[in-house]
């Protein structure tokens, strides 16, 4: 999962996902984790399938959210504001930095729509934001070529805050499972800085059994040791089930441009569906191996809590 490009080197409490410690997991935290990566792998399997059918090219308006970041937006706990800073100085920024700058901000309006009324976007584009801007972490450029341009996104959760301080086109593919990982992580905090936050549900006794097989040597290991095992245990369960997804993905294209021009309107609609459902099935799987992830950590936290 670090292999995914981030929009800058220095993104506010980035951390790498396959390696940090989470004292606490929640669902949609664990929903989200996942999807960060997966995202990508849709998103290009998405591309890769439009181009096939002569669909618009991408420079010209972001694809439509994925079936797996529409999935992850129903499990919001908590409302989300989504602060976009888009203050460009026309004399030195590049066209292409400015048509970037529309489809994020279209890219946001989708996000916004398609989460029932938890995220809200507030646009700041004057230059009266730039103060507000480095108060949320966004930072600077082209100061030597002008005013002071910003773009980038806060992402604000209660009392909590995450930044992508600054989005570039060239990392444009990223932009969707970055900003999917910053909620993620404000989301958490979040919901862990709730007041009487309640516990974890009471573990089934078939989970507990399958922590013991995964960690044998339970005792040894301490909680944080043994979260990491589960939790790269489950990593092997999203690479495969991504993998499993694209070679689907890649088998419905070769199948579709094989007699690409003998197709009927309604073979090429089926084939479009039968995409669509590819998709729909790998968001749930992915969704599954979130559910399991949540259950067997909070079985580890309860034998941990537990042991003598």
């Amino acid at each position: 999962m670090n292999a995914l490009p981030k929009n800058d080197p220095n993104v506010a409490g980035k951390h790498p996902p396959a390696e940090h410690t989470i004292r606490r997991i929640m669902l949609p935290a664990i929903i989200f984790f996942f999807a960060g990566a997966a995202l990508s792998a849709v998103c290009f399997s998405r591309n890769a399938w439009h181009h096939a059918a002569d669909t618009a090219s991408e420079a010209e308006s972001p694809a439509a959210l994925s079936d797996a970041t529409v999935t992850i937006l129903r499990h919001l706990e908590s409302p989300v504001e989504l602060r976009y800073y888009s203050v460009l100085d026309a004399s030195s920024v590049p066209d292409s930095v400015q048509a970037y700058a529309g489809r994020a901000d279209q890219l946001l309006a989708q996000y916004e729509q398609a989460s029932g009324g938890k995220i809200k976007v507030v646009r700041c584009n004057s230059n009266a934001s730039a103060n507000a801007a480095e108060a949320d972490g966004i930072h600077a450029f082209n100061l030597d070529k002008g005013n002071a341009c910003f773009l980038g996104i806060a992402v604000v959760c209660g009392s909590q805050k995450e930044s992508l301080p600054h989005l570039a086109p060239e990392w444009e593919q990223a932009l969707e499972p970055d900003l999917t990982r910053a909620m993620a992580r404000a989301v958490d905090r979040a919901v862990q800085a709730k007041p009487g936050a309640q516990p974890p549900a009471r573990v089934a006794p078939a989970t507990l059994v399958e922590v013991r097989r995964a960690i044998p040597n339970l005792e040894e290991v301490s909680l944080t040791e043994g979260t990491k095992v589960l939790r790269d245990a489950a990593l092997i369960q999203f690479q495969e089930a991504a993998a499993n997804m694209q070679a689907q993905v890649k088998e419905a294209q070769q199948r579709y441009l094989a007699d690409k021009d003998n197709q009927s309107e309604a073979v090429q609609q089926a084939a479009t569906e039968q995409l669509r459902k590819i998709q729909a099935e790998g968001a749930d799987k992915l969704q599954q191996i979130a559910l399991n992830s949540r259950a067997q950590i909070a079985a580890l936290q309860q034998l941990k809590k537990a042991a003598p």
